[in-house]
């Protein structure tokens, strides 16, 4: 199975117009900072490994390379400025359907940013806001063993590996995540006309 993220194997799978730009390195700081400040509506960037992942609240978002599916994506949604938070949650339904999808798990939504399976984390969303846009960062741990997974007593990690017993293709995966993303994005913003 390949499992790369890189663009011969993510952008066939890309159906709607998120994902587009498409920006692929195996190793950076965080995609986060992969994202011009121009970047247009849906522009994606995505890597194997973060070396200063992050997630909110300032917390560390650690993963081995080649396990997580860590991506951010730039929105310009046209809603007032005191409801860009809920699009947190927004993410978070996206992610929780692509992991349906996918994975075959059933997860929940937690306030205000996390994606649980049994209790347990298995995906974060960063949302950060600025000049009218809001770049979102979204971690999902895919392949990481309980070894590999950070220890938290208050919020204990898993991994779909973990959940299903099998290994799942991170492309499928967040070529799944941009199409309920964009679903649930436009009906978000329409909400606001």
């Amino acid at each position: 199975m390949n499992d790369s993220l890189d663009p011969e194997t993510l952008l066939p799978l890309l159906q709607g117009r998120f994902g587009t730009p498409y920006t692929y390195v195996e190793r950076c700081e965080s995609t986060q900072r992969l994202l011009a400040d121009d970047a247009p509506e849906g522009a994606l960037a995505a890597t194997d490994e973060q070396t200063a992942g992050r997630g909110r609240l300032g917390r560390d978002w650690i993963a081995p390379p080649g396990s997580s599916v860590l991506a951010s994506i730039a929105l310009h949604p046209r809603v007032p400025t005191a409801r860009l938070a809920e699009l947190s949650l927004v993410a978070g339904r996206a992610c929780a359907q692509a992991l349906a999808e996918v994975a075959e798990v059933v997860p929940e939504v937690k306030w205000p940013n996390d994606v649980l399976i049994g209790g347990r984390k298995v995906a974060g969303i960063l949302a950060e806001a600025r000049e009218g846009r809001v770049v979102l960062g979204i971690g999902i741990n895919v392949l990481q063993t309980a070894a590999e997974l950070p220890s938290r007593a208050q919020h204990p990690a898993t991994s779909l590996l973990l959940e299903t017993g099998r290994r799942l293709p991170r492309a499928q995966l967040l070529a799944a995540l941009l199409d309920y993303l964009e679903l649930e994005h436009d009906a978000w913003v329409s909400g606001y006309r």
